[in-house]
C-alpha cells in the first residue's frame, strides 16, 4: 500500500504527538506500589505499613495505590488476633489494599472467619506480585 506523502505527514504527526502524550498519560495513572511481607514478624510488618502510610504521605494518597501481599509465614499477621491488628485496620481505613493468599490459608488450615476483618484474598501470593510487577507496579519488599 503507498501512501501520499500528505497523508505520510498526518500520520508522522499523530506519532510524534502519542509519544508526546503517553509519559503524561502514564502519569496520569499515579503510582502503583505492591508490598511483599512473608515473615511472620510483628517488626517487619510494622516496617511494611510504616513504608505505605510514608509513600502516601510523601506522593499524595490520592495520587498512590498500595497493595500489601502476605503468604507463607507473613499470614500469621493477618490472623485476627495478630498483635499488628490495629495497625492493620488503620492502613485498611486509609486506603491500603491488604492480601492474603490462599493457597496459604489451605495449607494451614484457615478460613476468612480466621483472618481480619476488610482484608482481600488472592489465589497464590506469589502470582499476585508476579502479575502486579508486569503490569507496572513498584516493588518493595523491606
Amino acid at each position: 500500500m503507498h501512501r501520499s506523502p500528505i497523508a505520510l505527514r498526518s500520520w508522522l504527526r499523530r506519532a510524534a504527538l502519542l509519544a508526546l502524550l503517553l509519559p503524561v498519560l502514564a502519569f496520569a495513572q499515579g503510582y502503583k506500589v505492591v508490598i511483599h511481607v512473608s515473615d511472620n514478624d510483628p517488626a517487619k510488618w510494622n516496617l511494611a505499613l510504616n513504608n505505605a502510610r510514608n509513600i502516601q504521605a510523601d506522593l499524595g494518597a490520592g495520587n498512590v495505590e498500595i497493595e500489601i501481599v502476605a503468604y507463607g509465614p507473613g499470614i500469621g499477621m493477618l490472623k485476627s488476633e495478630s498483635v499488628v491488628a490495629n495497625r492493620i485496620g488503620d492502613a485498611l481505613k486509609g486506603n491500603t489494599h491488604v492480601v492474603a493468599c490462599e493457597n496459604t490459608m489451605a495449607a494451614q488450615k484457615l478460613s476468612a472467619a480466621d483472618m481480619l476483618g476488610g482484608i482481600g484474598y488472592v489465589p497464590s501470593g506469589v502470582v499476585e506480585l508476579i502479575k502486579r510487577q508486569r503490569d507496572g507496579w513498584a516493588y518493595l519488599r523491606p
